[in-house]
C-alpha cells in the first residue's frame, strides 16, 4: 500500500472518532450546566471541556469567554477549530474521498451522508432538545461508520491502518477526559467522594458510554478510584487505555506480518501496553493519577509520531 493512503486511512479513522469524541465531551458538559448549582459546582465546566479537547490555548487566543454559547459553536462548528466536530467531519470526508477506491461502497456512504446531514444543524447553541439531537447524530454517525468498516473491510492492511487511527485516537480522547475531571474539574475545595464528586464521576462515565458497565464490574456506588480503574486499567472496557493498546499491538503485529519486519512503533506499543498490564489502580494514585495520565498521553503521541515515520511518509 502506498504510504500516502495509508496516512489518509489513518486520519481518516481518527478525524471520525475524534468527531465522536468531541461530541460526548459537549454532552457531559450539557448535562453538568443544567444541573443544580449545587451539584454543578463553582467551576466552570464549559471550560473544562475544551480543555479536555486539547483546544483550550488556541480558544484563549479568541479572547472569547467559555460560555455555553461560545464554547458550543467552538468544539461543534467552529472552522478556525480545527479538531471541531464540522471540521473533524470535513477532514474525515476528504480523506475519504482521496481513498475512495480503498473504502467500501458502505464506508463512504456512512462518511458522506455524516458531513452531508450536517447542513441541518446550525444555531442550535440555545436549543438545548436540538443540541442533544445533534449531538445523539454526530454519535450514531460515528458508529455507522466504524460499524461498516468492522463489517465490510478485507482485514489487510487497510484495515489495520484504519483501526490503528481509531484507537490511538480514542485512548488520547479517554486519558484526557479522565485527567481534566480529576485535575480540573472538581474545585479544590470540594471533597473527593463528596456529593459534587459523585454528579461529576457520573457525568465522566456517561460520556464514554461507561455507566452501565461500570455497575456491572464493580457492583458498588461510583468511587473515583474504581472509575479510573475501570477507564485505565480494564480491559473488558472498550474505551479503556488498556483495551485500547490491545488493539493497537494487535493491528501492529498483523502489519509487522504483512511487511516482513518490525519497528519503533511495535516496540513504543507494546511498552506502553505493559506498563498499563503490570500497573495497579493503587500504584497509578500514588504516583499521581495526573501525572500518570500527562505521560500516557506523551507516550501515545510518540507512538502515533512513530506510526508516522515508520509507515506513513
Amino acid at each position: 500500500m502506498l504510504s500516502r493512503t495509508a496516512d489518509n486511512l489513518f486520519w481518516l479513522a481518527r478525524y471520525v472518532e475524534r468527531a465522536e469524541n468531541t461530541a460526548r465531551i459537549v454532552d457531559a458538559a450539557n448535562r453538568l450546566a443544567a444541573m443544580p448549582i449545587s451539584y454543578a459546582g463553582s467551576s466552570n465546566e464549559w471550560e473544562s471541556a475544551v480543555a479536555a479537547t486539547g483546544s483550550l490555548g488556541l480558544f484563549k487566543t479568541l479572547g472569547k469567554e467559555a460560555t455555553s454559547e461560545n464554547v458550543i459553536e467552538f468544539l461543534a462548528f467552529s472552522q478556525e477549530n480545527p479538531s471541531s466536530i464540522r471540521s473533524c467531519l470535513e477532514r474525515a470526508r476528504v480523506n475519504a474521498r482521496t481513498v475512495r477506491t480503498a473504502l467500501t461502497s458502505e464506508m463512504w456512504e456512512a462518511i458522506n451522508g455524516a458531513w452531508l446531514g450536517l447542513k441541518n444543524f446550525r444555531n442550535i447553541s440555545h436549543d438545548r432538545l436540538r443540541l442533544n439531537e445533534f449531538l445523539t447524530y454526530v454519535k450514531e454517525a460515528s458508529v455507522r461508520f466504524d460499524g461498516s468498516a468492522y463489517r465490510t473491510m478485507l482485514r489487510n492492511d487497510a484495515f489495520f491502518f484504519s483501526g490503528l487511527g481509531t484507537f490511538i485516537e480514542r485512548a488520547d480522547n479517554t486519558a484526557r477526559i479522565l485527567d481534566v475531571k480529576y485535575h480540573l474539574l472538581l474545585p479544590e475545595h470540594e471533597a473527593v467522594g463528596g456529593g459534587l464528586d459523585f454528579f461529576q464521576w457520573s457525568s465522566i462515565l456517561r460520556s464514554v458510554s461507561a455507566n452501565t458497565a461500570y455497575h456491572w464490574v464493580y457492583r458498588e456506588s461510583l468511587k473515583p478510584w474504581l472509575v479510573a480503574d475501570l477507564l485505565v486499567l480494564n480491559d473488558q472496557l472498550p474505551r479503556s487505555l488498556a483495551s485500547c493498546y490491545d488493539h493497537i499491538c494487535a493491528f501492529l503485529d498483523e502489519l509487522s506480518l504483512a511487511y516482513g519486519r518490525q519497528g519503533p512503533a511495535q516496540r513504543v506499543a507494546r511498552s506502553t501496553r505493559n506498563r498499563l498490564q503490570n500497573a495497579t489502580i493503587q500504584d497509578v494514585f500514588q504516583g499521581g493519577l495526573h501525572e500518570f495520565l500527562t505521560e500516557f498521553i506523551g507516550e501515545n503521541g510518540r507512538l502515533g509520531q512513530a506510526i508516522t515515520d515508520q509507515y506513513l511518509v
